[in-house]
């Protein structure tokens, strides 16, 4: 095993809005799908003609095309989109909700996040997983031959189209995490990759060299995948996107629902991974994000794995989504317990480097991903797992406790407590998300919509299996 600390000694260096072009390094291309700009100025009664006449400038401005090609191009996807003009039917249709992703916050890792993650679990359902999705943990697990299978997937950060070797590694490193979480031992990785249709080749290779440097570095190999475009011919650009699996096996299970009152909660230091690599490099602070390059976590969670102090840890995750405020809420939710953190010790378990960022572009840490190992266990056992933890290199301590009540987060502050739930989006950590951060003052009204949708999408898949068991 490499040095836990730092595996390398040095690392050199979706929003449609025009603020991107100055965000954005100048030889990237914006990405642009042209068959929902056909499909909507159709739909809005603009003619043909002009549709045809504005794709053209569109294409040839990704392309380097002649206008004849260009023409007949743009023709094509018209006709593609008046042929699927008027389509009805549970398999060509869905009940909008009225509410779009960014104004709801999917994805942000906040309240509208959650709620829509949700929504997904009823749709799912109850499985005869161990571990199902409406437990909202970092994987799901079934039994199998007297053990658990568990089986984690996360996305790569959409900011990090333009630097996939950095997406690759983050994302691989989230969905090992997630893995060992869970109490799996980490036993092969699987990808998938997306890159729109002017994207070069080499994104995929670099994306691949970061999923297997870390891979490689921790012994679990990545075995199966799928590349492919993004919108196939339709969507023009060189965005990236794609996420990385993880199948591991577990003997005994941390899942969050087995955290209890009067457990306490220990936390490793944390520098940060993919949305830290981010708020680097698009505030200008790009010599952070070497600091995120390391396997402090996941040697860490390895070594406590392998001793005999595990078996007593009621419950493990990483701090992700949304920051300690996510988690901690999430945790509270599904334990039915009441959590409490200490404010006053969580600031010295940031990396140095990192913090020093967050606090020169006003972001706060406890809403924003750390990456660090959160261990839920009984408090005879904290300081056992604090010096296991600590034999890896890692620092770890106490930061809060958990007793009966409702289920809730608090924070204590200077002995007061305070309201911890997550805010409707993550901390802002980037130029853009600072200005599209808004809170929802309607966000009852926005929930209304996405329920109305969600029921529709229970009922049609009701709909469709009465179908498929009468072998209609």
């Amino acid at each position: 095993m490499i040095p836990q600390s730092r595996f390398f000694s040095s690392f050199s260096d979706s929003i449609r809005s025009p603020i991107i072009i100055f965000l954005t390094p100048p030889h990237v291309q914006r990405t642009m799908d042209i068959e929902e700009y056909a499909r909507k100025k159709i739909a809005g009664g603009e003619s043909e003609e002009t549709v045809e006449e504005n794709l053209v400038k569109i294409i040839r401005s990704f392309k380097t095309v002649d206008q004849t090609y260009a023409s007949t191009f743009a023709r094509a996807v018209i006709a593609e989109v008046k042929n699927t003009r008027g389509l009805s039917g549970d398999f060509f249709e869905f009940k909008p909700a009225g509410v779009t992703m960014g104004a709801f916050g999917v994805g942000s890792r906040g309240k509208g996040d959650f709620f829509a993650h949700r929504q997904i679990a009823r749709i799912i359902g109850k499985s005869t997983a161990t571990v199902g999705v409406d437990e909202m943990d970092d994987g799901g697990a079934v039994r199998a031959v007297g053990k658990f299978i568990v089986c984690t997937v996360d996305g790569m950060h959409s900011r990090l189209s333009d630097y996939p070797f950095l997406a690759g590694f983050h994302v691989t490193r989230a969905t090992l995490r997630d893995a060992m979480v869970m109490g799996a031992r980490p036993v092969m990785l699987f990808s998938d990759i997306h890159v729109a249709d002017d994207g070069d080749v080499a994104k995929i290779f670099d994306y691949t060299a970061g999923i297997t440097t870390v891979g490689e570095a921790m012994n679990v190999p990545l075995v199966s995948g799928s590349t492919l475009r993004i919108g196939g011919d339709m969507v023009l650009g060189g965005r990236l996107t794609g996420c990385v699996g993880c199948v591991g096996i577990a003997e005994h299970l941390t899942a969050r629902k087995s955290t209890q009152p009067g457990d306490v909660l220990l936390m490793t230091e944390g520098a940060g991974g993919g949305t830290i690599a981010t708020a680097a490099i698009y505030s200008g602070f790009a010599d952070v994000v070497e600091q995120t390059i390391n396997l402090n976590f996941l040697t860490a969670c390895e070594t406590l794995m392998k001793s005999s102090v595990f078996a007593g840890v009621h419950a493990m995750t990483d701090v992700t989504n949304g920051g300690l405020r996510g988690d901690v809420f999430e945790m509270a939710e599904t334990a039915g317990c009441r959590i409490v953190i200490d404010d006053a010790s969580i600031s010295s378990l940031v990396e140095p480097q990192v913090r020093e960022m967050l606090e020169k572009l006003q972001i706060d840490y406890l809403g924003v991903s750390l990456d660090s190992l959160l261990v839920v266990a009984p408090e005879n056992l904290a300081d056992e797992i604090c010096r296991v933890v600590g034999g890896a290199g890692v620092a770890m301590h106490k930061v809060g406790y958990v007793e009966e009540g409702r289920p809730e987060s608090v924070l204590l502050v200077d002995g007061k407590e305070h309201d911890f739930s997550p805010r409707f989006r993550e901390s802002a950590y980037t130029p853009v998300k600072k200005v599209v951060d808004t809170d929802a003052p309607d966000f009852e009204d926005l929930k209304t919509g996405v329920l109305k949708a969600s029921d529709a999408a229970i009922q049609k898949k009701m709909r469709v299996l009465r179908k498929l068991k009468k072998g209609v």
